[in-house]
């Protein structure tokens, strides 16, 4: 994987903010909102189903692009162009290309959380969720929630026994141990054991943790590698994935979440630590979490907006620590992962509950804070383990309602080339993939909206071609789109090489003449007269032209000598052949 410098961290070491009294006076003007900081020259590029490689390295060429890895599950290229390159300037031309869904820059992210000083102290957060309540249901049993972050320490006594095998996108290797000591005390919020005597407790204490290295070690992210991880993790078996980084407004890691919902799991992410209001789109596929403290109110360092889909304690969180240890640790870093363990319960207490209900049982059951209904700092409240894992325990999970589809552009015709095919679908629960099928053959699929393709026709045979679009929920349930008819028209046409046909109908060869004579004359072509030209000589003079088949003249023989005299008529077809017909006529 590529790296690049890292920018340092934010961190929560002033005392003031340590003992949580810091706010922003009425006075003061609000906070910046944080500045993006991007790998240089780096492009994430997601392809549409159907599109070669190859035309993805004929799109980069004019700006030096060189692909230097593919999130395959999501058609997501990484694309690193030369130094020289103006990389805004790129990634604008190539999101003009109606072939590519998205053109983003890989951002470089930093935690969204920091360490205060160790302590064994009482956790507040278990109690203020009522996990304790949820308990009497489920304790996460058999659920893999896989923790995107630094790493995680395998051998820590709270957390050894949960461990299943992990991969390292950063690296591309297996190593996964924790590298900066974040991810460790993530993994410990959602998941390291309870009820062993040892240490702490957690949400889901029976959980299982997947390791997904994505940083570097300095503890920065990167949008390609948790992307990279998220589509590894649902690969392997994770229901549930915490991503501790401000990644929400990412197309790469939206698609990937989108592909973990496809396999049935669900993608918590924290909200950050800036203290501002972002304007992000909120989106269906993560669950962005903001922080509280433990009197319930929004931390002043936690962000808001519209895309924050629920609240939960980030502040003073006792948990595992590198090394054996535990401490108290703050940020939002630290409410997303007390949300996936939440949202393990739910799935435990309830394996077949599809991922919609999953999210709208998590909101539901909240506890509303700040205004009535959702709002920009708590969503829809803060998480309430216990009311979540009963409400998903007391639901009946069925789906047998098939998705809807429809090829919504182009509507037919007359096609060469590459062709753009939009796919308009959706589902009651949610669209796990739309298949395309040509000809009756599986073309294409695409497992994350908007739903597109790119369809080579240059790779068929001329002629009429049918296309069906279908798309499957995650029961398996499905739906075909009416049939598109196109006529595919990729070879050139046949070179017209055939001269017209051409006769002089009058006078006849031979005749004599007198006074004034009419002359006429047809003429015939393989493709029809369209475009065709008559034009008559009469001793190597045109006197007359006309468009079409035929031509019909007077000649006022009075004004010529007598004698022997030729008339010529040529005809020319729209291919530019030539025939003609020449006669004698005397007078």
């Amino acid at each position: 994987m590529l790296t690049t410098k890292a920018f340092p961290l934010r961190s929560f070491h002033s005392a003031a903010l340590l003992l949580g009294i810091v706010a922003i006076p009425a006075f003061a003007a609000p906070p910046a909102a944080p500045q993006a900081v991007y790998v240089p020259g780096r492009l994430l590029i997601q392809q549409r189903a159907g599109l070669s490689d190859a035309e993805v390295d004929l799109a980069l060429q004019p700006h030096g692009g060189k692909r230097v890895g593919k999130i395959g599950p999501i058609n997501v290229h990484v694309v690193q162009l030369p130094p020289q390159a103006n990389t805004e300037a790129a990634a604008a031309a190539l999101a003009r290309n109606k072939h590519f869904k998205f053109v983003e820059r890989d951002r470089i992210l930093p935690l969204s959380g920091t360490t205060n000083d160790p302590s064994l102290s009482s956790q507040w957060h278990l109690a203020k969720i009522n996990a304790p309540t949820a308990w009497d249901t489920t304790s996460g049993s058999n659920i893999i929630i896989a923790i995107l972050d630094t790493g995680v320490d395998g051998s820590h006594p709270d957390l050894a026994a949960q461990m299943v095998p992990g991969w390292n996108t950063y690296d591309n290797n297996s190593l996964t141990a924790d590298v900066y000591g974040h991810g460790t005390a993530v993994a410990g919020t959602a998941a390291a054991a309870g009820n062993n005597g040892v240490g702490i407790a957690s949400v889901a204490y029976r959980a299982r943790i997947m390791p997904v290295r994505i940083s570097d070690t300095a503890g920065y992210g990167y949008s390609s590698t948790i992307a990279s991880g998220l589509t590894w993790a649902a690969d392997n078996g994770a229901r549930v994935a915490n991503i501790s980084y401000a990644i929400a407004g990412s197309a790469a890691v939206d698609s990937a979440a989108q592909y973990l919902i496809g396999k049935g799991g669900l993608t918590a992410v924290s909200a950050g630590n800036d203290g501002v209001g972002l304007t992000i789109a909120p989106t269906a596929n993560l669950v962005v979490v903001s922080a509280t403290d433990s009197s319930d109110a929004i931390t002043s360092w936690s962000n808001y907006g519209s895309h924050i889909n629920i609240a939960a304690p980030g502040s003073n969180i006792l948990t595992t620590s590198r090394g054996g240890n535990y401490g108290f640790w703050s940020g939002t870093s630290f409410s997303s992962p007390v949300v996936a363990g939440t949202i393990a319960l739910m799935m435990a207490a309830n394996p077949t509950l599809p991922i919609s209900q999953v999210q709208s049982l998590l909101y539901a059951s909240s506890t509303d804070l700040g205004s009535a209904g959702k709002d920009v700092h708590y969503g829809a409240g803060r998480v309430n383990a216990a009311a979540a894992t009963q409400a998903a325990a007391g639901t009946t999970a069925s789906d047998t309602q098939a998705p809807t589809v429809t090829i919504s552009a182009p509507r037919g015709g007359t096609v060469s080339g590459l062709v753009a095919l939009d796919v308009a679908a959706s589902d009651n629960v949610g669209v796990a993939r739309v298949d395309l099928v040509i000809r009756g053959a599986a073309y294409a699929s695409d497992a994350s909206a908007p739903y597109g393709f790119t369809w080579d026709t240059t790779r068929m045979p001329d002629g009429e071609a049918t296309v069906i679009a279908y798309a499957y929920d995650a029961a398996n349930n499905y739906a075909s789109s009416a049939a598109v008819s196109f006529t595919i028209a990729n070879a050139p046409a046949t070179p017209d090489t055939t001269p017209p046909s051409v006769t002089i109908k009058s006078p006849l060869d031979g005749a004599k003449v007198s006074n004034v004579v009419n002359i006429s004359g047809l003429a015939t072509d393989n493709l029809g007269t369209g475009g065709m030209t008559l034009s008559l000589s009469i001793d190597g003079k045109v006197v007359s032209t006309v468009t079409g088949g035929s031509l019909s003249t007077n000649w006022n023989t009075k004004k010529v000598a007598a004698g022997t005299h030729t008339l010529k008529l040529t005809a020319k077809d729209a291919a530019g052949n030539l025939a003609s017909q020449s006669i004698s006529v005397t007078k």
